[in-house]
Parts: structure tokens; sequence; C-alpha cells
């Protein structure tokens, strides 16, 4: 956005904060009073606007809210490394340079531990699971009491579901292949696959191809079969890892700069929440769709080899992965609150699933 441009607009009458947070003008046939204002804000995404599914589903969202809001909010989406680096999303939002931006919350782990609560946690709940907590059990609340201190408000806004283990250029088949693999590999599960001696490396979706074409890393986790193939892994490497432990349901976070949040009226707060509620499935069955089609493609091709990790490395991982939750929930009471908040509502989350979702998959096996 030009921001002179947008300031000429708005007239001389009205100031224009560097945020660009809550900018405000009269609309003809409204009356005064809060429904008479406009915002234009900017949404900076953490990958590419031109991933499929990822992109555009934030530029509908976008045009969803500009639809409902009858103009008066106007979002313009970025993608990564259009206005800055792609791992910036969440200081460019808390500092107001943006509004609005679309990531997983598990980056942002170094700034608040607990965030990664919110994205997925390994051997965690499933994107049924997470939702369900986030809307009916509390998680909502909890991640709004987390994020206000720094200046935030947190809307789920897409899951990818189960995602696949990763792609590896070697075999797996105990906890020795894993000393000193080089894997790219956010959240907790980084801090897993380190305990297990691995080394996890950071990196935005579009450098992988690229760093695992050239030996930066070993092996690479993204999300599932369609975007996976899209990007090209499996050009680059031969063994591609079911069962994803890491993230078993991620969720996918739009992040509101709080100030701009609060000067927005109640019926546009409404609005950007409707529309990322849609959203937020929306994503979720299109992953579902188009991952189901391009695990058929690669089988087809039969160029991949499809494998699960040993129980041995499972079993190790949910070790590890257990003793970094609990580290993670003793770096402050908040942090105990959402931990234990999550780990009681996927206790009696499974339960049932164990009498529902999975006896009717082993109702369909017998």
């Amino acid at each position: 956005m030009d921001r002179r441009n947008f300031s000429a607009k708005l007239g001389a009458g009205l100031a224009l904060g560097a945020s660009l947070v809550g900018c405000g003008k009269k609309r003809p046939g409204l009356e005064s009073g809060g429904s008479n204002q406009t915002f234009k804000w900017r949404l900076a995404m953490i990958v590419p606007k031109t991933l499929p599914i990822w992109g555009p589903g934030l530029v509908q969202f976008a045009d969803d809210v500009r639809t409902m809001t009858q103009g008066r909010l106007d979002i313009r989406v970025y993608g990564a490394g259009e206005l800055f680096p792609a791992l910036e999303v969440f200081d460019r939002v808390r500092s107001g340079q943006v509004q609005m931006g679309h990531s997983a919350s598990y980056y942002w782990q170094g700034k608040i531990p607990a965030s990664v609560f919110f994205a997925s946690v390994p051997f965690g709940m499933n994107a049924n699971g997470m939702m369900s907590w986030l809307s009916a059990g509390g998680g909502q609340e909890l991640w709004d009491k987390l994020y206000r201190p720094v200046g935030l408000k947190a809307l789920p806004c897409g899951n990818t579901g189960v995602q696949m283990g990763g792609w590896f250029k070697k075999e797996i088949n105990s906890l020795d292949d894993l000393q000193g693999l080089k894997m790219r590999m956010p959240g907790l599960g980084g801090k897993v696959i380190a305990r297990a001696g691995a080394k996890p490396i950071l990196l935005p979706g579009g450098e992988i191809l690229t760093s695992l074409q050239t030996g930066v890393i070993d092996a690479a986790e993204w999300v599932g079969p369609y975007h996976d193939y899209v990007m090209g892994f499996h050009k680059a490497a031969k063994y591609y890892y079911s069962g994803g432990w890491h993230e078993p349901g991620s969720v996918l976070e739009l992040i509101i700069n709080r100030e701009a949040w609060d000067e927005l009226p109640a019926d546009l707060k409404a609005i950007v929440e409707s529309a990322a509620a849609q959203t937020n499935m929306r994503l979720y069955t299109q992953w579902m769709a188009k991952d189901s089609e391009y695990y058929q493609k690669i089988l087809t091709e039969g160029k991949t080899e499809i494998k699960e990790f040993p129980i041995e490395v499972n079993r190790a991982m949910k070790t590890f992965a257990k003793e970094i939750m609990l580290d993670i929930a003793k770096s402050s009471d908040l942090a105990k609150e959402i931990h234990d908040s999550f780990v009681a509502f996927q206790t009696q989350y499974e339960a049932y699933q164990e009498v529902s979702e999975r006896a009717y998959v082993r109702n369909q096996k017998a």
C-alpha cells in the first residue's frame, strides 16, 4: 500500500498513524458513530501468496471480509517476502507495521514458549480435536490470555490435518539413523528430534527444496502429499514417511494487532471472526481432498518409497515429547494452565475416539 496516496484519500482532517491502525473516514448514507468508519489493513503471510490452498485461501478470506463489510474493512494480502522476510511476521504485526499476519504459532516458540500448544503438539490432537479444544474446551480463552500481553489477538484460520512425517534421503531404521541428521522441522517437533540427536533447522517453505538439493539439510517435513509434491520434494529425497507424529492437527493462526482489533466496531469484529472460521474449515477440507488425490498420484508414479517410522523411534519420540511439554509447562503459571487444559481435553477426547472414529476404522477393516 502506498501510504502517501492512502493518506491523501482520507483528507487533510484525518491523522494517519504510522501503523495504519484504525484509519477511518465518513461513508455517504451511513449514520454517524462507529459504523461510519472504513479501515484499510494489510495482512502478511509466512508463505508465498501463490502457494496452493494456503495463499488463495487467505485472498478469499480478505474478499469475504470486504464483501460482508460492504467495503468498510478492506484487507490487502501480501505473501512472504513481499513486505519483509517470512519469519518477521510476528514482530511486524506486533509493532503495528501491518495489522494482520497468517502463520503457525510454533514459529514463535522462542518468543512465547507456550504458543506451540495452539499450533500442534507432537502426539497431540488431530484437527477435530484441536478445533474442539479451541472452540468449546477453553483453548481460545487461553490463547487470548497468552497473546494479550504482547499486543496480539489470534484466531484459528486453517488446519492441515495430520501431516506426513517428512522426506528423507536415507531410511530411518533406528534412533542411530537420526544422529546428526539435519532436518527442517519447526515447533516442538524440532525440539523432540534434537533430543533424539538430530539437528533441527528452521526454514521457510520457499527454501526447503534448494536446501535438500544442496545438502544444507538431509530431511524435511512440510505438510502433506499435495503441497510436498507441487513443491518438488520428491525430486530431492526418495523416502517419504507417513504418520506425522510431530504435527497431528496443525492449526494456522490469524494474528491481529491488538490495538487495531480493539478499534474495530463490534460488527466488524464479528465479521472477521466469522470469515476466519469459514476459512478455517475451507482450508482444512481442501487439504484433505488434495492430499488424498496426490497420495494416489505419488503411489502411481512409483518413484517414492512410502514408509512408517519404526516402533522404537515412535516410542522414543513420544517420551521426549512428553518431557519437553512438561518443561514448557514449568516456564510460567500460564504455560502450566495451558498445558494442563490441553492434556485434560486430549485425554477425554482420545477416550471417545477409541469407541467412535477408531472403532469405525477397525470395523471397516474387519
